[in-house]
């Protein structure tokens, strides 16, 4: 774990952004598609510590962005070249442009302040979308990677955001995947090589400290 001046440093709400992946109705919600993902996502509190994130980003002015994965109605411009795209079109829920699948699950709140990035394609809820732009536009140095899947989406964003010059922090016990013993491992082996590694009460510590002026 990083001191806590150094976390302190790296988390200055100024240059700051609070990323959530995937932390939408279909998909972490008690309808989700994926229910054994929605279920570890609850189950060990990642979802819960995710809001308690975003109400503490909030407070502090960092930026909120959340990334949701969706899909039209007729599916076009979806991938079709990896077997999870094909198993998705199969599960009972869809996760549909404008139903309620694709918006945010409770109990996460979100604010008039926060932005909403959605993207038909891919497996990264960085590449190809509108991201980069925003975070650089918004000043961005440092970006707290949170929600699912440790699996697929989470590792996708730490890589693209190390790739794209930001600093990734990763607060270990506000992301999930399945099994329950994959993340930890995903965490411990990857990610800690290439992000700072954290948990929830250490931000939150660092961003009680520092009341929004944004």
């Amino acid at each position: 774990m990083p001191s806590d001046a150094r976390l302190a440093g790296l988390l200055d709400p100024a240059s700051t952004v609070l990323l959530t992946v995937e932390c939408q109705r279909g998909v972490v919600g008690p309808d989700s598609a994926l229910p054994e993902l929605a279920e570890e996502a609850r189950g060990s509190g990642a979802l819960a510590n995710v809001a308690r994130l975003v109400a503490a980003a909030h407070h502090a002015g960092v930026q909120v962005l959340h990334a949701v994965a969706e899909r039209r109605p007729d599916g076009r411009g979806a991938g079709r070249n990896a077997r999870l795209f094909g198993a998705a079109e199969r599960l009972p829920v869809r996760q549909t442009t404008g139903s309620p699948a694709v918006r945010i699950a409770d109990p996460i709140p979100v604010s008039a302040d926060d932005l909403v990035v959605r993207r038909l394609h891919g497996l990264s809820p960085i590449a190809g979308t509108e991201v980069d732009a925003l975070l650089r536009n918004f000043g961005c140095r440092t970006l707290v990677v949170t929600g699912v899947s440790a699996n697929v989406a989470i590792p996708n964003a730490v890589f693209d955001a190390v790739n794209l010059g930001y600093t990734a922090v990763v607060p270990a016990d506000a992301i999930a995947g399945v099994p329950a013993d994959y993340t930890p491992a995903l965490v411990r082996h990857t990610l800690a090589l290439v992000a700072t590694v954290t948990r929830t009460d250490d931000v939150l510590a660092c961003w009680r400290e520092s009341p929004g002026t944004r």
